[in-house]
């Protein structure tokens, strides 16, 4: 992953981001010890206060959980919570969003019910 200092999204929240992804991808299994702040820092060439803050973020959640004097672990349910929470706030803001640029150009439900099914077919390659 490449980390994006000129965007908005601040630098703990993308580590936090991209550690949710390789949760979901299967990457990091359950259980599965994950990369130390100071690991995270060397990586992508940031502070460590930074990198321990994105995974203070999952440690809240409950997506990971501290082991004392191992470090941090990826918690049993951790897919399930990472999937819920992005259907449900990204999912959603994105949804309401494309429901609102839809209804100022006029197009209706099947209308875009079937833009989304395109889309779809497109993205996994079946066109």
């Amino acid at each position: 992953m490449k980390l994006n200092a000129d965007g908005m999204t601040p630098i703990y929240v993308q580590i936090a981001e991209w550690l949710e992804t390789e949760i979901l991808t299967g990457s990091l299994s359950q259980e599965e010890k994950v990369y130390s702040q100071y690991q995270l820092a060397e990586m992508y060439n940031i502070n460590p206060a930074t990198a321990a803050k994105g995974l203070k973020i999952l440690a809240d959640e409950g997506i990971l959980y501290k082991k004392r004097g191992l470090g941090m672990f990826v918690s049993p349910n951790a897919q399930q919570m990472i999937q819920e929470k992005r259907k449900n706030q990204t999912l959603r803001h994105l949804v309401v969003d494309l429901v609102l640029e839809a209804e100022r150009l006029g197009i209706e439900d099947d209308e875009l019910t079937d833009i989304i099914r395109q889309v779809r077919t497109e993205s996994r390659g079946d066109a």
